[in-house]
C-alpha cells in the first residue's frame, strides 16, 4: 500500500497548489519577507512606521453556508467570506489587517475547487489590503462527504495602543449608526436552510438561494480611515447572536442600547426566513443581522462629520439608536 492507495494524493496537492501560489503571491506587499513554500510565514512591522504597536488577532469558519455555496458550486465566494468576515472581527478594535492564514480541509482534493477558493481569499486580501500569508490544505478520506470541505481563517492585524477601539468612551446619549450588510453574511444559516430549503421549498439554485449566496461584506475601507481620529467610541460587527450577542460586548457597566426596529427597511429575504420557518421576531433579531451589518458608536458631536465621511465612501447610513443608562441591555422600541 502507498498513500494514494489510502485516498491522499500528493499530486493532486501539488498541482493545485500551481495555481495557489499565483494568487496568494498577489497579496503580497513590502512587509512580506519570505516565500510560498516556507514552514512559517515571514512578516515585518519596520515599513509600517508605528510608534507603539499592538497586534490584534481573530480566527473564524463560514460554518454551515458552505452547504448553500456546495449546491451552487460558488468555490470562490466562502475564501471571500472568511477573510472579509475575519477583517470586520479585528476592525472593530480599530486594526488595520496585516495577514492572513487559511485551513481547508476535504476528503479529496477535486481539481479546481482549491484554486477557487483561495483566489476568492486573495481577491478579499487584496481588497482589504491583507497579505495572504500561508495556509494548510489537509486531504483526509471518510472525514468529509463527497464534494465538500471545511475553512476556516486566522488574521493578524495591527493598531497604535493609543487608537484602539474598546467601548469605554460609551456613554448615555451616544449615538448608534448602522451600515447595511450584504444579506445574512456568514450567520444563522442552518436555521436560513431550515426555513427556506425545508420548510419553505425553495431550491439552492432559486433566485432564494443565489440570495444567500450573495458575499460576507467588509467595511475596512468605509471605516478605516476614520481610527486615527479617535471619534469612533465604539465598533460592533453583528454576526452571530445577532443584535443582543453582540452589542453587550463592548459596553461599559451602567448603560444599555436602545434599538429602533423602524429605522430602517429590513431585506426581503430576513422576512422570508421568518415567514417560512414561523420564527419569533426576537429569534430574527438574536439570530441574524437584520440588514444591519455593522454599528458605529459616535458622540452627538461628532456624528455629522462621521455621517459625511461614511457616505462619502457610499454607505447608506441609518441611525439605529442610541445609548441610554442600563445595565448592559439591548432594547427594542
Amino acid at each position: 500500500m502507498n498513500y494514494e492507495d489510502a485516498g491522499v494524493s500528493l499530486k493532486r496537492a501539488d498541482t493545485a497548489m500551481v495555481g495557489v501560489k499565483k494568487s496568494v503571491r498577489t497579496t503580497f506587499n513590502k512587509g512580506v519577507l519570505g516565500d510560498i513554500g516556507n514552514f512559517g510565514g515571514l512578516f515585518t512591522l519596520n515599513h509600517l512606521g508605528l510608534k507603539d504597536p499592538v497586534l490584534v488577532s481573530s480566527v473564524d469558519g463560514v460554518g454551515t453556508k458552505l452547504k448553500v455555496h456546495f449546491a451552487l458550486k460558488s468555490h470562490d465566494l466562502p475564501g471571500q467570506d472568511i477573510v472579509n468576515h475575519c477583517c470586520n472581527d479585528i476592525l472593530v478594535q480599530g486594526a488595520r489587517p496585516l495577514f492572513f492564514l487559511d485551513y481547508l480541509a476535504t476528503g479529496r482534493l477535486e481539481s479546481g475547487v482549491l484554486e477557487a477558493v483561495v483566489e476568492g481569499m486573495a481577491k478579499a486580501c487584496r481588497e482589504n489590503d491583507c497579505v495572504l500569508i500561508g495556509g494548510e490544505t489537509a486531504e483526509m478520506p471518510g472525514m468529509y462527504h463527497e464534494g465538500e470541505y471545511d475553512i476556516s481563517g486566522t488574521i493578524v492585524g495591527v493598531v497604535e495602543r493609543d487608537e484602539i477601539i474598546d467601548g469605554k468612551k460609551i456613554e448615555p446619549g451616544t449615538i448608534v449608526l448602522g451600515l447595511p450588510s450584504t444579506g445574512l453574511h456568514t450567520n444563522g444559516y442552518s436555521l436560513a436552510r431550515k426555513a427556506l430549503f425545508e420548510a419553505g421549498g425553495y431550491k439552492p439554485d432559486s433566485e432564494v438561494g443565489k440570495t444567500l449566496a450573495v458575499p460576507h461584506r467588509s467595511y475596512y475601507r468605509s471605516l478605516i480611515d476614520l481610527i486615527p481620529a479617535k471619534k469612533l467610541q465604539g465598533l460592533v460587527h453583528i454576526t452571530g447572536s445577532g443584535f443582543q450577542g453582540n452589542i453587550p460586548r463592548i459596553l461599559p457597566k451602567g448603560v444599555s442600547v436602545k434599538i429602533n426596529r423602524s429605522a430602517w427597511q429590513v431585506p426581503e429575504i430576513f422576512n422570508l426566513i421568518q415567514k417560512c420557518g414561523d420564527v419569533e421576531t426576537n429569534e430574527m433579531y438574536n439570530t441574524f443581522n437584520m440588514g444591519i451589518g455593522m454599528l458605529a458608536f459616535v458622540a452627538p458631536v461628532d456624528a455629522a462629520e462621521i455621517r459625511k465621511h461614511l457616505e462619502s465612501k457610499g454607505e447608506t447610513v441609518i441611525e439605529c439608536g442610541s445609548v441610554i443608562e442600563g445595565s448592559n441591555e439591548v432594547i427594542f422600541v
